[in-house]
């Protein structure tokens, strides 16, 4: 990668000025100051949301597995932990295969279950499909994703990369920020008994003042799921001593979760209470390893999940951005941000309307969206007097030789549909139990690995977060990923429930090649705001000569609000900016005046993490942002 400076920049030395004086701000100087050392190694690199699990993908390694391997090991473990993720949640990869050349996805995510209609939900009096609860699940995905990806790419036994996660559910210190958290939704925990009795072992029913949930320091134990595991363990075993291959004794604990014993506790529990899944939901989902979508920005190819996650809307992003000249602007100068927010909010609307499961009718326009003659059509919508106020998603399909099949759809496009109140709705179930800020920035954890024979893995898994409906007696907290579908086609015709459907999720791993070989991979948790985060770390180190870690701290990224938010109600903040002070007082009221409701915050919300791999000397450098408690592992 060139650091390409002032690239067709006339009479601009002030422009050149103010970027070099930002970028020094953000500690870019020869010194390369960084807020953690970059993690270094010649044969692995393993990054994910809590140094225990780092720690379990460090293991992997050391037992011969490869990045694969390691990848599912953290999955386990950050699971078990709960770090904004369980069990019962959703695993989506992207997986470079050296032998191959490929970039392959891994889509794990798990589907709506039968009943779930839009006339259901209505009935129950929802606008939307709700936040927490049996309705609010979909299938569980994350236990075949991972299982999945360790038959079909890994080196090691079912054995050994779920030996952490059985030994974490044996018991782990609980964190102080995991105790308070369990504690704060403790409400909500106790609607369920099966939650309860893991989250709250403390609960007296005479004394509600009395603390519930474990203290921060204190071993957690979580026996049920520690046995639900060491089944899965014991039925690859089993298959091994019948003369089974690797592959096939993990699938044969992959049927057992789905189609055996372990789905039939699923099942009973949920049912019970008041949730739809059937034998038949589990035993028809399945794993699905897939093509990715891509697009090519200053000659590196970025790679992303396509519809189903919000993945392309960066690369729609990268399309109508690489029509500007963004060296010349400056970093996070006035013209620099607002082109930025407008690339972003313009490729976001697009998501609101377009996007959804590419398996069920209408087909996504993802040719024409992903289109550079389309990024160059709505670049030309982006004014540097004002920001745009009155924009909606636009009309790709005349750019892949098509019709708009939803073109009066489009027209009456709404970027705030009503929420429950402005319906008249009461009862609307668990409504708002995420502030806005909290539904908009929702969980996930990410994991990134790579090792010397040239796999390179990136994972966004996510659901089943605390306050987690506990399935009966297996230990596995389900989904909460119903809340990201809509009821009504004028939202979003791609993205309406339905039985067997998968929802349009925020989740998005990445990764880029430049010249075939793999360069990059980074992800990061924080719902809406993931893709923008991703967007201004890959232009951190693409435009700006960020290192990883200082592309991974984020320290200058803004956030927009201009976009729907994909859970609770549903709403949209046009305009609403959230800025560092790395963007200057004279910049931040230049962009109040174009029309922007600018917030100036410490730090932005950005635990990114990645790995950049150095082909010219043969290394890979690790990162992660100091915002939460992700961190890695290298050798």
């Amino acid at each position: 990668m060139v650091f390409r400076w002032m690239r067709g920049c006339r009479n601009c030395w002030w422009i050149a000025l103010s970027g070099a004086c930002a970028l020094m701000m953000l500690g870019v100087s020869f010194a390369q100051d960084t807020t953690r050392p970059i993690l270094k190694g010649t044969n692995w690199v393993a990054v994910t949301g809590k140094p225990l699990g780092a720690t379990a993908g460090a293991m992997m390694f050391q037992q011969g597995g490869n990045a694969v391997d390691a990848a599912a090991a953290m999955l386990g473990a950050t699971a078990t932990m709960w770090d904004v993720l369980g069990w019962g949640g959703e695993t989506q990869a992207l997986i470079y295969h050296p032998e191959t050349g490929q970039v392959l996805g891994i889509n794990g995510l798990g589907v709506a279950p039968t009943g779930a209609t839009p006339e259901f939900f209505r009935d129950q009096g929802m606008v939307y499909p709700p936040e927490f609860g049996p309705l609010a699940a979909v299938t569980p995905g994350t236990p075949g994703g991972l299982m999945v990806m360790v038959a079909e790419f890994g080196n090691l036994s079912l054995a050994q990369v779920l030996a952490p996660s059985i030994e974490l559910a044996r018991g782990y210190p609980l964190e102080a920020s995991q105790s308070a958290n369990i504690e704060r939704r403790r409400e909500i925990l106790e609607q369920w008994p099966d939650s309860t009795r893991v989250f709250l072992p403390h609960l007296d029913p005479d004394d509600p003042s009395k603390r519930a949930a474990p203290a921060p320091g204190e071993i957690f134990r979580q026996p049920e799921l520690e046995a639900t595991l060491q089944k899965l363990v014991e039925t690859e075993a089993e298959a091994l001593a019948n003369g089974k291959s690797r592959k096939e004794a993990i699938y044969a604990a992959y049927d057992r979760f789905y189609r055996g014993d372990i789905a039939e506790e699923i099942v009973r529990a949920t049912r019970e209470h008041g949730g739809l899944f059937t034998m038949e939901d589990l035993d028809r989902w399945e794993v699905k390893i897939e093509e990715p979508v891509s697009t090519t920005y200053r000659g590196i190819d970025v790679y992303k999940l396509t519809t189903w996650t919000q993945g392309p809307a960066m690369l729609q992003a990268l399309n109508i951005l690489e029509n500007f000249d963004l060296q010349a602007m400056g970093y996070n100068s006035t013209r620099y941000v607002h082109t930025l927010h407008e690339a972003m909010a313009l490729a976001f609307a697009d998501r609101d309307f377009y996007y959804g499961d590419p398996d069920f009718e209408p087909i996504e326009p993802v040719e024409g969206l992903l289109s550079k003659s389309y990024a160059s059509e709505r670049a030309e919508l982006i004014s540097m007097e004002r920001r745009l106020k009155d924009f909606g998603p636009g009309d790709p399909y005349p750019h892949q030789g098509q019709t708009n099949p939803f073109e009066e759809l489009r027209q009456n496009w709404q970027q705030n549909p009503p929420d429950a109140e402005a319906l008249g709705v009461e009862g609307f179930q668990q409504s708002n139990l995420m502030s806005a800020e909290e539904s908009f920035l929702a969980g996930t954890t990410s994991i990134q690995a790579a090792d010397a024979e040239g796999w390179v893995v990136s994972v966004t898994p996510s659901g089943g977060w605390i306050p987690a409906f506990i399935a009966g007696n297996t230990g596995i907290g389900l989904s909460q990923r119903m809340q990201s579908f809509v009821l009504d086609e004028q939202l979003n015709p791609f993205n309406v429930v339905e039985p067997g459907k998968r929802p349009r999720v925020t989740l998005t791993p990445t990764l880029a090649l430049e010249e075939g070989r793999p360069i990059m991979a980074f992800s990061v948790q924080g719902g809406d705001s993931q893709d923008q985060n991703l967007l201004q770390f890959f232009l951190g180190m693409v435009e700006w000569g960020m290192n990883v870690q200082q592309a991974a701290d984020g320290r200058g990224n803004i956030i927009s609000y201009s976009m729907q938010s994909s859970f609770g109600a549903h709403q949209a903040e046009p305009g609403r900016l959230q800025v560092t002070p790395v963007v200057s007082p004279f910049t931040r009221s230049q962009l109040e005046a174009m029309g922007y409701d600018v917030e100036l915050v410490e730090r932005t919300y950005n635990p990114t993490t990645a790995i950049w791999i150095d082909h010219e000397n043969g290394a890979m450098h690790g990162a992660a942002s100091d915002f939460g408690d992700d961190y890695g592992i290298a050798w």
